[in-house]
């Protein structure tokens, strides 16, 4: 007699293909870019159209998030612990990034030895233009011009600004504001099925991408700058395993190389993009699948985007020694602290995309040092390639200081935690949602229902 299973047949995960064509696509775009490098600068557009694909979804997916965070949760009070405790580590993280490049730049030195040419100092210039370093300019942008421009406006800041509002409204609003929150929960369900549709042209976007900086930049123009690069690689890599390796190891009990390995396909999207945005939204939903409540989530992932960019502030002061060993005027002790000091601030709000950080140095420098702007040029050649250090640098921070928020607020479920990086529960990639974060909420009065027993509920998640 046939035996008939209640069990639905689990789906077949083809993503590994995927992300198998992502690093074929990779390697064949460094041929093309050496063979015919002005082929491979005229598939640039491939590149900047996926890059565009996944930005577009940003916003969204940033507002769906906090607001469903926030909004869930019954005392204001809690996401206010949240958002503290994420903002000093921030602020802590960062300066400690700084630091550590201000002391790589000096013992190294890499500037020593080269020349600024007058074409150079002209791209150091312009550099200068594209980036702010006021903060009243700063911080006059973070405030949208209507309500939903701030969705279509592509400005994470502003966007975060005003999903905080909507979601402490909703909160306010009790048992009222559960319809409009079920409808969030639905339209997040809408934009992470696209985005795993988007996902599937990642290929092409990173051929397009590798092929058109290996043309444009090729191999013999980076021989004299290596030496800044493979430092700041290096100090990347200390960094990251060093520092917060330590900091996840003794706050939280976990492995670092076991959560990156958990996050390995966004470290290879990222790579052949050289944008941390890009992998925003799979964060937002593995973090949620890793046991991290959804208040912690919506608070610190998108919050840590625009203040806990560990690899750019690195990036900043070693770039800034760097920059003033070349032109010949480098800067004394009291000058580095100082420099450091601004750079705090210059590195907020800094957006993850490619050439961001190359802005943000120019407009730095055009604040604090003005006479340093020039030879910002030196190392335009070169930064396509330092911004993949410095996003992947970003995206590993942000995830640390995800798990580490979640511990230190209980809001982390452990034993899934433990789960999920062993591989016994491994994240959905056709849907990119943990089933228990789609449940819909329930009112405030209303008693919450028993967690499923075969996927434990996160200590502090609503559902």
């Amino acid at each position: 007699m046939a035996v008939h299973s209640d069990v639905a047949p689990k789906r077949r995960d083809k993503t590994h293909y995927l992300y198998l064509s992502v690093i074929v696509a990779v390697a064949a775009g460094v041929v093309v870019g050496l063979a015919a490098p002005d082929t491979g600068v005229e598939l640039k557009p491939l590149g900047d159209t996926f890059v565009s694909l996944v930005k577009m979804m940003i916003s969204p997916i940033i507002f769906c998030t906090i607001v469903l965070g926030i909004g869930s949760v019954r005392q204001a009070a809690k996401v206010g612990r949240v958002g503290g405790l994420a903002l000093g580590y921030f602020l802590t993280m960062s300066t400690a990034a700084l630091a550590i490049g201000l002391v790589v730049g000096n013992v190294i030195e890499p500037g020593s030895g080269l020349h600024l040419t007058k074409s150079l100092a002209q791209a150091g210039s312009s550099a200068a233009a594209t980036g702010s370093g006021d903060f009243w300019s700063f911080l006059q942008e973070i405030v949208p011009t209507t309500l939903f421009s701030s969705l279509t406006s592509g400005q994470v800041l502003q966007t975060l600004v005003v999903a905080l509002l909507a979601g402490f409204a909703l909160q306010a609003m009790g048992p009222a504001g559960q319809p409009v929150l079920r409808g969030v929960g639905h339209l997040q369900k809408v934009i992470f099925k696209v985005l795993a549709m988007v996902m599937w042209v990642a290929p092409i976007g990173a051929f397009g991408a590798m092929a058109a900086v290996v043309g444009a930049t090729g191999v013999d123009a980076l021989k004299s700058l290596a030496v800044i690069m493979i430092a700041f690689y290096l100090t990347c890599i200390v960094f990251v395993f060093g520092v917060l390796g330590t900091i996840l190891r003794v706050s939280a009990g976990v492995n670092i190389f076991s959560l990156l390995r958990y996050l390995g396909r966004e470290f290879l999207l990222i790579l052949s993009t050289s944008s941390s945005e890009t992998a925003l939204p799979r964060l937002v939903a593995k973090m949620e699948h890793l046991g991290v409540s959804r208040p912690v989530v919506g608070v610190v992932v998108p919050t840590g985007y625009s203040f806990n960019l560990d690899g750019t502030a690195i990036y900043l002061t070693m770039s800034s020694l760097f920059v003033a060993q070349a032109v010949g005027h480098p800067l004394s002790i009291g000058a580095q602290i100082s420099l450091l000091l601004f750079m705090i601030l210059a590195s907020k709000g800094a957006a993850g995309v490619t050439g961001a950080g190359l802005a943000t140095l120019a407009g730095g420098l055009q604040s604090h040092q003005p006479e340093l702007v020039s030879g910002v040029g030196l190392i335009v050649g070169i930064d396509r390639f330092m911004s993949e250090a410095r996003a992947l640098t970003n995206f590993a921070g942000n995830a640390v200081a995800t798990v580490l928020v979640g511990g230190w607020t209980g809001e982390l479920d452990r034993a899934k935690l433990d789960r999920v990086l062993a591989g016994q529960d491994p994240f959905d990639e056709l849907t990119m949602q943990d089933e228990l974060a789609d449940e819909p909420v329930p009112a405030a009065d209303a008693a919450p229902a028993p967690a499923p027993a075969t996927l434990p509920r996160p200590v502090g998640a609503i559902g």
